[in-house]
This record gives structure tokens, C-alpha cells and sequence, in this order.
């Protein structure tokens, strides 16, 4: 599945299936849009069907998210935080995005929130999380999933392989655990679990 921000709100667009059955329902609709996450899923909680599909997005529709990994945790965060949520699928990414949504509504902005979410969790991730009110960021973290900021010119990406990126820049920063990072269009933060800014050059890789 796919999703993009653009001033109208956040479009998500999913298909069961190969890529080519997604392109299909992409090609048929408006992708515009100045940011977007997408992610292939092989089934790990919940069956391969379109309700599990990523992305997932919270009650609202204010957040959405992509997950690479197992939330080890899921289920006793869901108890604790989410027991009046009505959740659409069984998988543990809707339990992140929703949480993101819970903190964001307790008062905190949504960076302060994302870390929050970040510091509960339990297990492998490599996260993408979108906002709707804020249209030109994505806010990204890692720990034991792989995960790779691809540095363009007047553009910024993550994939979780350079391979991925390869066809649009050959230049990468890394993302390490716990870090959370900021990706903008022509600007990329990256900060530790307590708020410290990380530099970190970029390199270029021959591949």
C-alpha cells in the first residue's frame, strides 16, 4: 500500500496482491501529493488481506504508518493505552499509529509523541509515520529492521535497502537504533532518545 499528504488530507491507496495489482489502483486515482510512505507486507500478525495491509492510519486519519518488523509488546500496550479503540485490523502496526494518536491528543506535538511511542515498544521496527496537519515531513525510527535515508537533490528518502533508492541517488545516511529522525524535502534531523541532534555526514555508495 501507499499513502500521500497533500492539501486535500491523506489519500492511502492498498491492493492484495503484487505490486502490480497496487499500480493498478494507484493509476486510477490521484497520487499527488508532498510527501508519501509505502510498504510491501509478507503477514506476521494478521492474515494477508486488505484490512491488515499497510498503510495503517489512527482513528482519524490525522496519522498514518508503515511498520517493517514484530512489536514484540503489542498487545499489552493495546490493553493498556488503547481498550476503547476500535481497531480494523489485527496487526500491531494499527496499535503504534493508534498510540501516536493517543499521546498526540494528551497534549504532546507530534515528534514528542512519535518518541514516546517509539521509547514503549518492544521488539524490531523500522517505522515511516505521516501527519496530516503536518504536510511536508516524515518522521522516521529504527531498532534491529533496516532502515536508510537516501539524500537527493531537493529531495530526501528512506527505504530500508539502498538498492531501492539506487535509481534516484547513490548518496546515504545512516539511521541508528533508537534514533528519531526527522526527513523533510531539503533537510534531515536526526536525534537520540533525548532530544540531542546527531550529525552525521552523508556517503556515497558504489554499488
Amino acid at each position: 500500500g501507499v499513502a500521500v499528504v497533500n492539501d486535500e488530507g491523506t489519500s492511502v491507496f492498498k491492493a492484495k496482491g503484487r505490486i502490480a495489482e497496487l499500480r493498478k489502483v494507484a493509476d486510477s486515482e490521484a497520487t499527488d501529493g508532498n510527501v508519501g510512505i509505502g510498504h510491501t507486507r509478507w503477514a506476521t500478525h494478521g492474515v494477508p488481506n486488505y484490512e491488515n495491509s499497510h498503510p495503517h492510519q489512527s482513528t482519524t486519519e490525522r496519522f498514518t504508518l508503515v511498520h517493517n518488523g514484530v512489536i514484540e509488546n503489542y498487545e499489552e500496550l493495546r490493553n493498556e493505552y488503547l481498550s476503547d479503540v476500535s481497531f480494523i485490523s489485527e496487526t500491531d502496526t494499527e496499535v503504534i499509529v493508534q498510540l501516536v494518536e493517543y499521546f498526540s491528543n494528551s497534549g504532546l506535538d507530534t515528534e514528542a509523541a512519535f518518541t514516546k511511542v517509539v521509547s514503549l515498544l518492544d521488539g524490531s521496527y523500522a517505522l515511516g509515520l505521516i501527519d496530516n496537519e503536518d504536510k511536508d515531513t516524515i518522521y522516521v525510527a529504527k531498532n534491529k529492521s533496516p532502515l536508510l535515508i537516501g539524500v537527493g537533490d531537493d529531495f530526501n528518502v528512506i527505504a530500508s535497502d539502498a538498492i531501492a533508492m539506487l535509481q534516484v541517488t547513490n548518496r546515504y545516511k545512516e539511521i541508528h537504533d533508537h534514533e528519531i529522525v526527522i526527513v523533510k524535502r531539503d533537510e534531515v534531523i536526526i536525534k537520540n532518545q533525548k532530544g540531542q541532534v546527531q550529525e552525521r555526514e552523508a556517503y556515497t555508495a558504489q554499488i
